[in-house]
């Protein structure tokens, strides 16, 4: 028998419209797509090997299964908007990844406004090949538009007719079952063996990722925010609490037995004022470009303030969120989502409500609006008396996300001293050094970056370069006012610049770099503390982080820190100490730990800090475990509001 060509194509347009036909065809797009997405990241230590794929497939038969059940255009239409939404999913946390280096989360999505804010920033992170992703689009939606829309053949009518309801749900119990063991059974393993304990203790969500793949990352984020957001909530175990007092008694007990009470108290009743550099890194003070001095105003205050050049931001999804939160609460951020979001009702030990009870004026400013990053009720919580916002400033120097840093500082100033009683507390927090660095106009521009110009690396270094004449100026209008002898006076980066582009640091630098270098880079931030009276002026090289600086106040200021529930060092007690990033990264000045994404320890690297150079990864295993505990009982501090649960059980 011989068979035509319109036979084979009518085989083809039949085959074409048999719902497995569909079924498959949505599985292998959502998959590739899910590929190209593994393929962006550039996860260290990271790969998506076979079972990646099982579990992938099986995640999308879990979320899928149910379009069997439907009748067949019912079917169709399911398909065609789960990959829309499926597309859109995995492209925003693409474009969110490029950017935090991490994925969204339930959290995140409910503090949209702050994503929706980065504006420009966003823009830049969209790239010309991602139209690649989007390619199949051409086809799906005219494809589902004729089989929705256009006359049915005869074949789709008889097998209407015919096809009946309990093959559709033998369809689909076969594609949920096929979805358990393909996507919860590997799953389950890896929790039970090389990955346990991940899901007690969520530290990083790319480690999820590996463990789970994007899409059951998604589903148990998910019922992770339910669980502990809807009804009663989840109670925290009782082992964990019993971790988390044992930690904080063995705290009190440490300081104790300090000795170096030097400046402990010394500089009692006098005012404190911090200041927060948006995305000013560690790498450029110091340096020149041309001749240059990139931050001028900043190396000139050195020489009579004390300057730690291994100071390290500890932020973690809510970026600028959380260093403000670890600055001024002294506890690590969550693994997921901003804490000023997430558990902004919470009772915590800050800086400003310790201040307030000693008989301070206790202010923050930030020139934006007073609901992003939920910092209106944050900043209440905290016990600040007034936050001066967006409305409370004259824009009378627009610049970027609002008003310039030169005009912030000085408006800030004005008020410290004209509205504020002293002793004050004030915390500003800069916005002119932005992400993506393009808002300093030319007529502002005062560094000439030469071979970087008109590259977002030489866009960053021209904003820093700004914001450190801006803090010139506050320095001496703080010299002018009377208040700069009298004054605490603190300046330090809030996080990294997200620019992760290797070979320019090697350009500027002039020198090759390796992972311990850039993982320095992108984590070191410069801290800059200047006493009323200039003393202990100098560069202090033992490792520091954002959570040190309330202790350290605090010290300072002869205030005990011992009852509080904070998780920094007191840089000025003279013990050693140990700086604990949000991925477990950590050092104790002798050696670094850099974690693999894949949440095996011995898959990350030790370094030695006096060579640079690796080294046997046992020399880090003590201080992984220690850092791993820090995580977890500022995690289970926060999350569970243990500082109340406490607090009320000793009333």
């Amino acid at each position: 028998m011989v068979i035509t060509q319109p036979m084979r194509s009518s085989r083809a347009r039949r085959l074409l419209r048999h719902p497995l036909t569909l079924y498959v065809i949505f599985t292998v797009l959502i998959l590739l797509k899910l590929m190209l997405l593994h393929h962006d990241l550039h996860a260290y230590n990271i790969t998506m090997g076979l079972i990646d794929k099982v579990i992938a497939v099986g995640s999308l038969l879990l979320l899928s299964f149910w379009v069997w059940w439907l009748p067949r255009r019912g079917m169709i239409a399911a398909l065609a908007i789960l990959h829309l939404l499926l597309t859109a999913l995995i492209y925003a946390d693409m474009v969110y990844y490029r950017y935090f280096q991490d994925f969204l989360t339930v959290p995140v999505l409910l503090q949209a406004r702050q994503v929706d804010s980065l504006g420009d920033s966003i823009a830049t992170l969209i790239h010309a090949h991602d139209v690649w992703f989007f390619a199949d689009l051409l086809l799906v939606v005219p494809f589902a538009v004729i089989m929705l829309f256009g006359k049915r053949s005869r074949y789709a009518e008889a097998s209407s007719r015919h096809k009946r309801l309990h093959h559709r749900l033998l369809a689909g119990s076969i594609a949920l079952v096929l979805g358990l063991g393909l996507g919860v059974g590997p799953i389950y393993h890896s929790s039970t063996t090389w990955a346990k304990g991940l899901f007690d203790n969520n530290w990083w969500n790319v480690s999820m990722y590996n463990v789970t793949g994007l899409l059951a990352f998604h589903g148990y984020d998910v019922y992770s925010y339910v669980k502990d957001n809807i009804g009663s909530g989840a109670e925290a175990d009782p082992a964990d609490v019993e971790q988390v007092q044992a930690y904080f008694t063995d705290r009190q007990k440490s300081n104790t037995l300090q000795n170096n009470q030097a400046l402990f108290g010394k500089y009692k009743d006098s005012n404190v004022i911090i200041v927060q550099g948006e995305a000013i890194m560690n790498f450029m003070i110091g340096q020149r470009i041309g001749g240059q001095e990139i931050t001028p105003h900043f190396n000139e205050l050195m020489k009579e303030s004390q300057y730690y050049s291994h100071f390290y931001h500890q932020t973690g999804q809510g970026r600028t969120s959380d260093a403000d939160f670890g600055a001024n609460i002294s506890l690590h951020p969550l693994p997921s989502g901003s804490a000023f979001v997430r558990y902004a009702d919470h009772t915590y030990d800050s800086l400003p409500s310790i201040l307030k009870d000693q008989g301070y004026s206790t202010n923050v400013f930030h020139a934006y609006e007073s609901g992003f990053w939920n910092r209106y009720t944050m900043y209440q919580n905290m016990k600040y008396d007034k936050f001066y916002s967006k409305n409370d400033f004259v824009e009378d120097d627009p610049l970027g996300w609002s008003l310039s840093d030169v005009s912030f500082f000085r408006q800030s100033v004005e008020k410290m001293s004209s509205e504020v009683q002293e002793p004050f507390y004030s915390f500003l927090i800069t916005l002119s050094s932005h992400h993506p660095y393009a808002s300093i106009p030319k007529d502002k521009q005062q560094l000439d970056v030469g071979e970087f110009q008109g590259t977002m690396f030489g866009n960053y270094l021209q904003s820093v370069h700004y914001v450190d004449a801006a803090l010139g100026g506050m320095v001496e209008d703080l010299k002018n006012r009377g208040l700069w002898e009298k004054t605490i006076f603190m300046f330090y980066g809030d996080h990294d610049s997200s620019i992760k582009d290797k070979p320019q640091y090697e350009k500027f630098l002039g020198r090759s770099l390796n992972d311990l270098d850039m993982a320095q880079i992108m984590n070191e931030v410069p801290l800059l503390v200047h006493l009323p009276d200039g003393a202990k002026a100098g560069t202090y090289e033992q490792p520091a982080g954002q959570l040190d600086i309330t202790p350290s106040v605090l010290h300072l200021l002869g205030i005990s820190d011992e009852s509080y529930y904070h998780m920094g060092s007191d840089v000025y007690d003279g013990s050693e100490r140990m700086v604990v990033l949000r991925n477990r990264s950590f050092t104790d000045g002798k050696v670094f730990y850099l974690p693999s994404d894949d949440y095996i320890y011995t898959s990350g690297s030790c370094y030695d800090l006096s060579t640079h150079e690796t080294t046997d990864i046992n020399a880090c295993k003590a201080g992984f475990e220690q850092a791993s505990q820090h995580l977890h009982v500022s995690d289970t501090l926060i999350t569970y509001d243990l500082i109340r649960k406490f607090r009320e059980e000793n009333q």
